[in-house]
């Protein structure tokens, strides 16, 4: 047996057998119209859910790689394995779970965090969910929390109506339209009118297929007055190619709701994540996005928040973390397209052993939005003279009487600052990781306890061994 590689997780570290658990069903590397129709088969999916998938790749075909950006160029699209199913149907009982599959899972720590603060759970193993809950108080208040294969046949209506339709529609870009047509698992939420879950949900994807590629698709629906907060989590373990992951997340927040989009994304450095995440924001509700990113060698993310009802508010803020031969490559967007809305988008990187960290972010106030504010803030944290920082806004401001507001700073971490904390007893690398954790404490502050201190742990990981 050739020896475990170590991976590390959103929970903690791991030691796992990247060979562990074959699949039911693996399709052959490279994308077809016969590999999308299996997918749907498989799934057993309406003919509208198939329909769209096939439109979808005809536009994937004929769009070329974005040329702005990150290198994509080591990308091979052919060589990704774009559906795995693994050994397991979805269970409402964690014991029924195949025992590779839980052993996983069970290492980080899901069915304990269930048990302690989380009102649902979902896990995701490759392509498909292997596992779903829901407290029974929030099923008797109505709402839906469900795997989302589970939604395109239990509720059909609700997901044709708002599945890539306004939010991300399926010619939006390249890889939406790739995400539309293999799309696979993922998470649906419905909250009726002035329901509040107290307590968080979550869910959980795990990419373990070499080479393999993850297509999750989370649709959060709140509507009037209700409130929701959803954590996501993702991994992946190391091989030697490359894997991609293009999930999509739309959130529909209704007059009034709120809704708070937590994630902590971790995938393996041989991963490219290129994922879309949108949220379309009505009269007077409240869109929150908290995000943590490292991990993987090229990321391209940048939350986007479109605020279409007079007094809208999102704020977004976010972290993330560049190493050695990583490229991330994040943001935020806010869309003013009505009176009084505001946004708020607070950014912070840091960036080691030549990583880079690039700020991309878009803000566009329409005419019809006066009234509007909007306050950007970036900072760079550089902890070593190879690494690279760089930020690209862009603000298209077509309305009179708003407020908006950018700034940026770069930075190193000072001698002095060093010199202080080593004469109080630390070592340099102790001193630095201080430095960070103060660096990153809004982002801290903002997660709920749990996972504030595992953020805290993976960039202390990261931060192994680049000092000397």
């Amino acid at each position: 047996m050739k020896p475990a590689t170590p991976i590390t997780t959103p929970s903690r570290v791991l030691y796992d057998e990247p060979d562990d658990g074959r699949p039911r069903f693996c399709a052959a590397p490279g994308l077809s119209a016969s590999v999308v129709r299996r997918i749907s088969a498989q799934k057993n999916e309406p003919d509208w859910m198939l329909n769209k998938r096939l439109r979808a790749l005809e536009l994937f075909v004929k769009t070329p790689l974005p040329n702005w950006g990150p290198d994509l160029s080591k990308l091979n699209l052919d060589e990704i394995v774009y559906f795995v199913q693994p050994e397991a149907a979805e269970s409402k009982s964690w014991a029924e779970v195949p025992a590779d599959i839980r052993r996983t899972f069970d290492r980080l720590g899901i069915p304990e965090a269930e048990k302690k603060v989380l009102a649902g759970v979902g896990a995701q193993y490759d392509s498909e969910v292997v596992y779903h809950n829901i407290q029974a108080d929030l099923a008797r208040r109505g709402v839906i929390f469900c795997n989302f294969d589970t939604a395109v046949r239990e509720h059909a209506e609700i997901v044709k109506k708002y599945f890539m339709t306004q939010c991300v529609p399926v010619n939006d870009h390249k890889f939406a339209m790739l995400h539309a047509a293999v799309w696979s698992g993922g998470t649906f939420i419905y909250v009726p009118k002035d329901v509040r879950v107290e307590l968080p949900l979550q869910a959980y994807f795990r990419l373990n297929a070499r080479q393999g590629g993850q297509f999750e698709h989370t649709l959060i629906i709140a509507y009037e007055g209700a409130e929701v907060q959803y954590i996501e989590g993702c991994s992946a373990p190391r091989y030697d190619v490359s894997s991609l992951h293009a999930g999509c997340v739309e959130i529909f927040v209704h007059r009034g709701a709120r809704v708070r989009y937590y994630s902590i994304e971790n995938w393996s450095k041989n991963t490219y994540n290129l994922n879309t995440k949108r949220a379309l924001v009505d009269e007077a509700g409240i869109i929150e996005w908290v995000s943590g990113n490292m991990g993987s060698g090229v990321t391209m993310l940048y939350p986007a928040s479109i605020l279409r009802g007079r007094g809208a508010r999102s704020d977004s803020l976010g972290v993330a973390f560049a190493g050695p031969g990583q490229h991330q490559d994040t943001g935020a967007k806010a869309i003013h397209a009505a009176p009084d809305t505001k946004s708020t988008i607070r950014a912070k990187s840091i960036s080691t052993g030549g990583g880079v960290c690039s700020y991309r972010g878009l803000v566009r106030v329409g005419s019809h939005a006066r009234n509007s504010a909007v306050s950007v803030s970036c900072d760079a944290l550089l902890i070593d003279d190879a690494s690279v920082s760089t930020t690209h806004p862009c603000m298209k401001i077509a309305a009179n009487e708003v407020d908006v507001a950018h700034e940026a700073r770069v930075g190193k971490i000072g001698e002095e600052e060093l010199f202080y904390l080593q004469s109080r007893g630390l070592s340099e690398e102790q001193a630095i990781q201080l430095a960070v954790a103060g660096f990153i404490e809004p982002i801290v502050k903002a997660l709920p306890l749990e996972y504030a201190l595992e953020l805290n742990r993976l960039i202390e990981l990261e931060m192994d061994g680049s000092v000397g």
